[in-house]
């Protein structure tokens, strides 16, 4: 009799494409990110389109139906909540008390700028949609991704080329900004599905603010600091292993982002304010700096959430006459959000956040470049369009839960908006990692042809949002040499020597400021 042990099923090949990727990826990834900078969000997007339904067709998440929704949102929610939960570590000690101000700036009055730009955009040129579903649909694209924006400003070019204070408030508010989309959302959503705006108005003080971003943050901050007294009192009397201790880096993520979403807040927010709440006197990042734990949890879930992507994206609703969309409308759309979705807002607001010193640093923190006055006029095409992925897929599953399933055609108001918004969002994602896939390696092969100041960074790659093992490829053979003779610094303490001395740089001029770094290069 004979017996059949070979069981190729879909689940097997899953195990075996992401597994394959992350080893082929792992073996090469010193050369791939710190030669090429393409790192793991171009490489995983690029081979979830070869293995997905529009490829050798082994992976479509889309053949769940129903399922596809909800599988999305919630793969996009744990990586999310894992990277705004490790922001929020990472940042500096009271980092939100110290740049509160200057991150709401940052935040609130640029993402209501965007918002409106691009609706008034989608509203042009989609003629088919309400101006309400256009403002849904913007929400979507509002936030800037954090994910995608560690990557940007955690890889050696940002650290070679960006000031250390710059990197921490762009992290910062990409953390941030995602958790406040749901009131630019929840506006959008009530005012199509409520009688009237009155009622609209009310759900959404009641419900998008209050009790969705105020009890979201507030029960994310009480968590954040009830764990750390927790987690002090059990490290004090020998009670939790080094192990366990760095195991809360992700099992305090999940945790918070499954407690506070059950109640139906917003968990994005619940995660950032709770990992700031857990450092905030700075001895949670002293006992996990420089493991590698959380690098590992972010190289495995930023691979296996951008192959889903990958594979998830709809190429054949780029083009949907009957819903009113064509690909020359997105990709006008796509330009108009390149150039206008934050930059006029930053350049007009940045006087007000002393973290960005500069309008260069300014057209820097709109576009996400490296900051240099040539290489700023040539940055048009590197803009925050750059930062958009998980976060608006997130956002957009989120909406479609709230919505009706679209019939073909669509049949009222809410199923064209259900119908529209899916290919619209999936198309500027995919522009976003395709501009970032060739942002930094075409600015590489251009340093031959325009010089850049290089900023150094003390800091290893875990202050600016998401921990990477720290690498001194700033540090010349000689300082290193120097450093082994001296007693152990912390990097935290050094962090903090380099944001005071930046401080000090606009009063006291470029040249005291080079003195500075000099200095801060020979500790």
């Amino acid at each position: 009799m004979a017996i059949d042990l070979l069981e190729v099923t879909t689940p097997g090949l899953v195990y075996i494409c992401l597994g394959g990727f992350v080893v082929a990826f792992s073996m090469f990834s010193l050369l791939v990110k710190e030669t090429l900078y393409i790192n793991e969000v171009v490489l995983g997007t690029a081979f979830g389109i070869a293995i997905g339904p529009h490829g050798a067709n082994i992976f479509d998440p889309r053949s769940w139906d129903a399922s596809t929704t909800f599988m999305t949102r919630e793969i996009t929610r744990i990586v999310l909540a894992t990277g705004l939960f490790a922001i929020g570590v990472e940042l500096p000690k009271s980092y939100m008390a110290k740049h509160g101000k200057s991150l709401f700036v940052m935040v609130v009055p640029t993402m209501a700028i965007g918002w409106v730009i691009v609706a008034g955009a989608l509203f042009g040129l989609f003629p088919k949609l309400s101006f309400h579903s256009c403002l849904a649909i913007s929400a979507c694209l509002t936030p800037t991704d954090p994910i995608i924006c560690a990557a940007i400003v955690g890889g050696k070019y940002a650290r070679r080329h960006v000031p250390l204070n710059l990197r921490h408030i762009l992290s910062a508010e990409s953390a941030a900004n995602d958790g406040l989309a749901y009131p630019f959302l929840t506006i959008s959503i009530y005012l199509i599905v409520d009688k009237n705006k009155q009622e609209a108005v009310a759900h959404w003080v009641l419900v998008g603010w209050f009790y969705q971003v105020i009890i979201g943050i507030v029960i994310g901050a009480i968590m954040g600091l009830m764990f750390s007294h927790l987690m002090k009192f059990s490290q004090q009397r020998g009670f939790i292993d080094r192990e366990s201790y760095l195991a809360q880096y992700l099992a305090l993520a999940i945790f918070i982002a499954g407690v506070v979403s059950t109640i139906g807040s917003d968990d994005l927010l619940a995660a950032f304010a709770a990992g700031s709440a857990i450092s905030w006197d700075g001895e949670f990042n002293d006992h996990t700096e420089g493991e590698a734990f959380a690098s590992i949890i972010e190289l495995v879930l930023n691979c296996a959430c951008f192959m889903y992507i990958g594979a998830w994206l709809p190429f054949e609703a780029f083009n949907s006459p009957d819903v009113g969309i064509t690909p020359w409308q997105l990709l006008i759309l796509f330009f108009i959000i390149l150039t206008l979705r934050r930059i006029p807002a930053i350049l007009i607001l940045y006087r007000w956040v002393p973290e960005i010193r500069t309008w260069r640093e300014a057209l820097f923190s709109g576009h996400f470049g490296p900051v240099s006055l040539v290489l700023s006029a040539i940055l048009f095409v590197v803009s925050s369009i750059l930062k958009m992925g998980v976060g608006a897929i997130f956002i957009s599953s989120l909406a479609l839960h709230e919505l009706p399933t679209a019939h073909n055609p669509p049949r009222n108001e809410q199923e064209l908006l259900a119908a529209s918004l899916e290919p619209v969002v999936a198309f500027i994602v995919l522009c976003s990692i395709i501009i970032h896939g060739l942002s930094i390696p075409f600015f590489s092969l251009g340093k031959a042809t325009f010089s850049l100041t290089t900023i150094p960074s003390m800091s290893p790659d875990w202050t600016i949002g998401i921990q990477h093992t720290p690498t001194n490829a700033s540090v010349s053979s000689s300082a290193t040499t120097q450093t082994t003779s001296m007693p152990k610094v912390s990097s935290r303490a050094l962090e903090e020597q380099w944001l005071q001395h930046e401080a000090g740089i606009t009063a006291s001029g470029d040249e005291n400021a080079r003195t500075v770094e000099e200095n801060l290069v020979d500790i």
